[in-house]
């Protein structure tokens, strides 16, 4: 998932996450509530809220298979706006959008979802800007004609955020809530609400399925490889200190660690050298999707099974490789670009000065984390839906 960079700290444990409390902006309330959920904003109910994220999660799915309409476009869109209060049009938004290049299955769906999102509410004028490829100063240009185009509110994923927070605080200054998607700014004055995945938890729930599996397995002092994105981000550190800490818990570690850029090519050429330098591998946790299409080629050249897989993400491909059942991927966990999604309809809710559901606060709240949650052959089938294409 290289759409998860971002430039703030670690992201927060799902039991202890910070909150922050920002100014008043100039035309709406703040809540510094923090809310736990998975992909659906149109059907966050209290009670889905309170059952917690795995409950939610449950909930989100059973939405939807039953009130949806799967897209074509493998995107994993798998949003609603029936059956619910926020459904009901409201006044006429404009909502900017702006999100790095897509050069990454990820963000490819991060655009499609948005997008699909938008034209599902008839009040909603999409905006979307064009980023020129990965350059920050072509996004905070892009960004710049959204203010001056005075659109109502910003879904706003940063190519880099150090480089372009500024451009969200001046964005917030004229009066235009950011939604700041996935990757975080570090100044919390420069956005009204923050949605994001939970990359220790992605860690955190492949620890604990492989050291799951290898405890059923009877494996006594298993030999564990990790394949992750790009080392020196903060997304991948917390990936891996929440995997380190799961297997730890079970008095396991790490013995292999690699690095494969989120790139396919680079998926299957470290992967290649870490076959031929391990001649004994019990599990595997590959940090993404898009990077393990080039992890398994190369498992399947070096004709390497006789371990366990797990991916992270949740693509469509992972998911029917999983279902399949006839390689070394058993499961996957979720950071799923149906934030984007969320984000436009929390940006559609907080221009027109609305709340969240059936939620008692008036105003959306300030931080939502998503549940990372693990996908194998036995509940792939209600995964499948928000799988994308990788």
């Amino acid at each position: 998932m290289y759409a998860t960079q971002r430039s703030s700290p670690a992201s927060a444990l799902p039991a202890s996450r910070a909150t922050v409390t920002p100014p008043p902006l100039p035309t709406t309330r703040h809540f510094d509530q923090e809310v736990p959920m998975s992909q659906d904003l149109g059907h966050l109910s209290r009670r889905g809220l309170l059952f917690g994220g795995a409950a939610i999660g449950a909930g989100t799915l059973l939405t939807a298979c039953t009130s949806n309409e799967k897209g074509d476009d493998g995107s994993g869109d798998s949003q609603t706006v029936a059956g619910n209060s926020n459904s009901e049009p409201s006044k006429p938004v404009k909502i900017g959008f702006s999100v790095p290049a897509g050069d990454h299955g990820w963000i490819l769906a991060v655009t499609t979802n948005g997008k699909a999102q938008a034209a599902k509410f008839s009040e909603v004028t999409f905006v979307p800007v064009e980023s020129g490829g990965n350059d920050p100063a072509v996004q905070r240009a892009a960004v710049e004609s959204l203010i001056q185009q005075k659109v109502d509110a910003i879904v706003f994923l940063p190519h880099e955020g150090d480089k372009l927070e500024p451009t969200a605080l001046k964005a917030m200054e004229a009066g235009i809530p950011i939604i700041n998607l996935d990757r975080e700014f570090t100044n919390p004055f420069a956005y009204r609400t923050l949605i994001k995945g939970d990359n220790y938890g992605m860690g955190v729930a492949a620890g604990n399925f492989i050291a799951a599996e290898l405890k059923k397995a009877g494996k006594t002092a298993p030999v564990i490889a990790e394949i992750g994105g790009i080392d020196f981000l903060p997304l991948t550190k917390d990936r891996s200190r929440g995997f380190k800490d799961a297997l730890a818990r079970n008095g396991l570690k790490v013995n292999h660690q690699v690095w494969a850029d989120f790139t396919v090519a680079k998926g299957q050429s470290v992967t290649a050298n870490l076959l031929q330098s391990a001649p004994k591998i019990d599990a595997i946790w590959n940090h993404d999707d898009d990077q393990g299409l080039g992890a398994l080629a190369a498992m399947k050249q070096a004709n390497r099974s006789e371990f366990i897989l797990v991916g992270g993400a949740g693509s469509r491909n992972a998911m029917d490789t999983i279902k399949k059942g006839d390689t070394p991927l058993k499961a996957t966990v979720t950071y799923s670009p149906t934030m984007a999604s969320s984000a436009v309809a929390i940006a559609r809710l907080v221009a027109q000065g609305r709340g969240m559901g059936d939620l008692a606060e008036l105003q959306v709240p300030k931080t939502i984390v998503l549940a990372s949650e693990t996908v194998t052959k036995e509940n792939v089938e209600a995964y499948l839906p928000l799988g994308f294409a990788s």
